[in-house]
């Protein structure tokens, strides 16, 4: 008889501990929909899901319209500074040097993140901006942009 004692509190058990994570669920969701910034949040999230292409790089904008050119700019340069801020390293990283490869100065800006920034975050920058210097080229290209290879460093 004790091991059907101990089977049916162990079943009692486990449906209040269900029920408890269930109701623990709820009331953080209800808590996280409430929040104002929980809208902010969301509403960035979508935004810079928007300005990635399905292959999951960020979709560079025409370089023929400076004023496009300029807002994706100063957009990277936000998404980088708040993303390298919550500690994502990685798409920081991708985010600022999407904003180098668009500078109209880019040795300028190197040299203010490169006094910014920690010298391990610097150098992932520098490994990253071959490749998102290829895709800017790739991207002049197929919009008929004539560009020289060495105009974009």
């Amino acid at each position: 008889m004790s091991a059907l004692v101990s089977k049916a509190s162990i079943s009692v058990l486990a449906a209040v501990a269900g029920t408890v994570f269930v109701s623990y669920c709820i009331y953080f969701d209800r808590k996280r929909r409430s929040d104002p910034e929980f809208r902010k949040k969301l509403k960035e999230k979508r935004k810079r899901r928007k300005n990635v292409s399905k292959d999951g790089t960020t979709t560079l904008p025409d370089l023929k319209d400076h004023e496009a050119v300029q807002q994706f700019f100063l957009r990277e340069v936000q998404l980088g500074e708040e993303l390298l801020a919550q500690g994502d390293i990685e798409e920081g990283v991708e985010h600022l040097s999407n904003a180098v490869a668009v500078c109209g100065q880019p040795q300028q800006l190197l040299q203010v993140l490169q006094q910014t920034l920690p010298p391990q975050v610097f150098r992932l920058l520098l490994e990253r901006l071959p490749v998102v210097g290829q895709r800017l080229m790739v991207n002049a290209a197929q919009s008929g942009l004539g560009m020289a290879e060495d105009d974009v460093e």
